[in-house]
């Protein structure tokens, strides 16, 4: 499957569905011939668009969907909810009434949150605070995406390093006179387990998540991919930074735990990529300690407390605030991982609904994101079946996976030029049929691209 020859049309259109968000642009179909049916795909150059087309209705959008949602591999338990975000009300809806375990679709409800608590432009600081002449503390201030060292593997967004760290640490050091310096650590930021008590007990061991922790590099791993994790992420963190101290000459006693003072001023200090750039890396790839860790600074900021506790109560605070209905919702975690979670279709695509909203131009990082279907992300690979072509490139949403389970959350133009938000699930899938279900999902979305309902 030759991808990159596609990438710049892609792109093309992946932009302009972006951009009609806010100016209400969308595609001029053109027809392409299929082996089954004839289909609309867009061209590559979009003209302006519009939503003076036919509104979809229930029965039309209904009738698109009837086969797909019969297809046995879907389990028992599956059920798709559509939102006209052009006219601003539900079109459709089946199988709703319950809610699903999300799987990582979870996380269009965290980084929501996380946007609408502190902003798009909010930055995490990893700091080195002095307590005393030949004395530093390392202090981790939640950067999700804080890295040893640049690399070129890193991609979007350029992430703040221990590199530069130690090398500003050093340069300070040096000129108040100082070669030597004890190290401490404070990882303080962040309370409570650093493990989610409802996670499989095989999650850390095999790498799927880490110890949720204020300060660490490489989110804990102490190899490349999905890895071994730190036993103390915050340790390994430190230990780094030692050795990156001491390649710039600073003589460095092995790192301790401690506190750093109540309104210690920094030494010097590192900033992460702003929050609106952590919310797109996090949904692009969809990263379960990104997620963690952004639970946690809602926490915080909704006056909750950085466990992750704390943070679920400020995240349904905060969805409440929103004008979302969390009072079905069942929600321990904010990466999805855990099987307990339970949430309705109308709820996960709520988050993508106001953040649509032109009342809510803060949390457009939610929207610009999302995995761009048969293009990049965690939808890179997705839309390839039959029936799906429809999709590539027009629908955008976050997957969630877990044995057994399969969802999509996000938006798609449809022919008319209507934006329907979206939100489809099954948490029943028999294993063995777990392909011809996510296939299934995806054709029932490309069928909301191709809908002119």
């Amino acid at each position: 499957m030759a991808r990159p020859a596609r990438a710049a049309f892609v792109t093309l259109l992946a932009t302009a569905l972006c951009a009609g968000l806010v100016s209400s642009a969308r595609a001029v179909p053109g027809s392409v011939q299929t082996a089954d049916r004839t289909t609309q795909q867009a061209p590559a150059v979009l003209a302006p668009a519009t939503t003076e087309g036919v509104a979809p209705t229930a029965a039309g959008v209904g009738t698109a969907l009837a086969a797909i949602l019969k297809d046995p591999s879907l389990g028992p338990h599956h059920g798709i909810y559509v939102y006209d975000a052009s006219r601003g009300k539900p079109v459709f809806s089946v199988g709703a009434a319950t809610p699903y375990t999300p799987a990582s679709t979870l996380k269009l409800l965290t980084t929501v949150s996380a946007l609408a608590t502190l902003g798009p432009d909010h930055t995490f600081a990893t700091k080195v605070v002095s307590t005393g002449k030949g004395s530093i503390v390392l202090v981790g201030g939640g950067d999700p995406l804080l890295t040893v060292k640049a690399s070129a593997s890193d991609g979007f967004p350029a992430r703040a390093t221990l590199q530069a760290l130690a090398a500003s640490t050093a340069k300070a050091l040096k000129a108040q006179g100082v070669t030597s310096v004890t190290l401490g650590y404070d990882a303080s930021l962040f309370s409570g387990p650093a493990v989610n008590t409802r996670w499989e007990a095989n999650y850390v061991p095999e790498g799927i998540a880490a110890p949720t922790s204020a300060l660490w590099v490489n989110e804990g791993r102490l190899s490349p991919g999905m890895a071994k994790r730190a036993t103390s992420p915050a340790l390994a963190a430190a230990t780094s930074f030692q050795t990156q101290l001491t390649r710039y000459g600073i003589k460095v006693t092995a790192a301790k735990a401690a506190a750093a003072p109540a309104g210690a001023t920094p030494l010097t200090q590192v900033k992460s990529p702003t929050l609106g750039q952590i919310v797109e890396y996090i949904n692009l790839h969809s990263d379960n300690d990104g997620a963690e860790t952004l639970l946690r600074h809602v926490g915080i900021a909704t006056g909750n407390g950085g466990s992750y506790a704390g943070g679920v109560k400020g995240l349904r605070a905060t969805l409440t605030k929103l004008g979302l209905d969390v009072s079905k919702a069942t929600i321990y975690d904010g990466s999805g991982l855990t099987r307990a979670n339970k949430v309705p279709l109308d709820l996960l695509a709520g988050a993508v609904r106001v953040a649509v909203s032109k009342d809510h131009p803060e949390l457009r990082h939610l929207l610009s994101g999302l995995p761009v279907a048969g293009f990049n992300g965690s939808l890179r690979e997705r839309f390839t079946s039959a029936g799906t072509g429809t999709g590539t490139g027009l629908v955008r949403a976050k997957t969630g996976t877990l044995t057994g389970v399969h969802s999509l959350a996000g938006y798609a133009r449809d022919r008319s030029g209507t934006l329907l938000v979206f939100a489809i699930a099954s948490d029943s899938v028999p294993v063995p049929k777990t392909l011809d279900a996510r296939a299934a999902l995806d054709r029932a979305t490309a069928a909301l691209a191709n809908c002119g309902c």
